[in-house]
């Protein structure tokens, strides 16, 4: 998959010794941009500063790095440092984070699964984007460890999570909150794990929705990939029309292929492009109430799950809440996560790769 001049992701990197800087990924190495570009904006070790300049700042930067990287190659190649030599961080200071639910594959098998008598969608979910707000504190960098979180299992149980589940989805960083248009306020996608504790969610999410069972840890990765590198298509058909500030403004559907892999095999293929709500119609839903934007803020699609079973985004649906357990290679099966195991989210868009979010599970100490 592609590293190259149509891609040029941002992330944060540091090499033994320096503090981190601002970069963009370049085949197998990461062009320091403080140094290429003489920008103290790159100094500062997140991307927040950067993406507060707005859009007209991301397009200017993006031209002039591809312009050097293809005819200025001699004058840059000293500022290009070696993947294997540095520490990538977390990209940007998250300020706040928005997890939706917009797969209606996803909806409607959680549906069946725990209301197996009723209509699997709630009346309200094809009238609006669902959300919840979660722990922006928790939000960490592909490659942190992830401890099975404590919680209440159910009256007067308390303990590990026995059902630790993950959710392969896409983020949206917001970089300038004041822009109009969606491309205007958001700089990029991130790939997103939103892990789980199924148990702890089950016990406490009524009447409020999610708290526990998913504020004790998200990982993104560390790359962030700019819209305008991203092929776009036109978003799946709504039934009923959504009320006019959920207008969809252009085409945000967006053709992105993911894959799920845990200890090393691939258990799962989702497709990001047919998810029912679009990007520009979830920030549309968050600010219609007068919530404002910050520059950092995170939110993410929801699982992102296909119609056949090898396309769920989440071991929830994969072993259909652990009662159709998953057979492995190795001739292990697994319903939820056990400690030890390490999952793995790769996504491309086309032939640009998105990068990898990865975490290991550790018992609670």
């Amino acid at each position: 998959m592609s590293w190259g001049l149509d891609n040029l992701p941002y992330g944060v990197f540091s090499r033994a010794g320096q503090t981190p800087r601002v970069g963009v990924r370049y085949g197998d190495a990461v062009l320091d941009l403080a140094a290429a570009l003489h920008d103290e904006v790159f100094t500062t070790g997140s991307l927040n500063a950067f993406m507060a300049r707005g859009h007209r700042a991301w397009r200017d930067t993006r031209a002039l790095i591809v312009n050097k990287l293809s005819t200025d190659r001699s004058l840059v190649q000293p500022h290009l440092v070696p993947l294997d030599q540095v520490t990538l961080h977390l990209p940007f200071e998250v300020a706040d984070y928005v997890d939706f639910y917009c797969s209606i594959e996803h909806a409607s098998n959680l549906g069946r699964m725990f209301r197996p008598d009723d209509e699997p969608l709630k009346p309200n979910w094809r009238h609006l984007p669902v959300g919840y707000h979660g722990r922006a504190g928790t939000v960490v960098v592909s490659g942190t460890p992830v401890a099975r979180p404590n919680g209440q299992l159910g009256a007067g149980r308390f303990g590990p999570t026995a059902k630790l589940d993950i959710e392969a989805e896409l983020g949206f960083v917001v970089g300038s909150p004041d822009g109009g248009s969606f491309e205007e306020r958001v700089f990029g996608v991130t790939l997103v794990n939103d892990w789980s504790a199924r148990d702890i969610q089950a016990w406490e999410y009524v009447p409020l929705g999610p708290f526990l069972g998913k504020s004790f840890a998200t990982s993104i990765s560390p790359w962030v990939t700019p819209l305008e590198a991203l092929p776009r298509i036109e978003g799946r058909a709504q039934e009923p029309a959504p009320l006019p500030y959920l207008a969809r403004e252009g085409d945000w559907g967006l053709d992105i292929a993911l894959e799920v892999e845990l200890n090393g095999e691939i258990v799962s293929r989702p497709p990001y492009r047919n998810m029912y709500w679009t990007p520009d119609q979830m920030l549309a839903h968050m600010t219609v109430n007068g919530a404002t934007l910050r520059t950092g803020d995170l939110f993410a699609s929801g699982t992102i799950s296909g119609e056949s079973p090898d396309t769920r985004g989440s071991f929830i649906e994969l072993t259909w809440n652990g009662t159709e357990p998953l057979k492995l290679g190795d001739g292990q099966a697994r319903t939820f996560l056990e400690d030890g195991d390490t999952v793995t989210i790769r996504a491309t868009a086309g032939d640009i790769s998105l990068g990898e979010v990865s975490g290991i599970v550790t018992p609670r100490a």
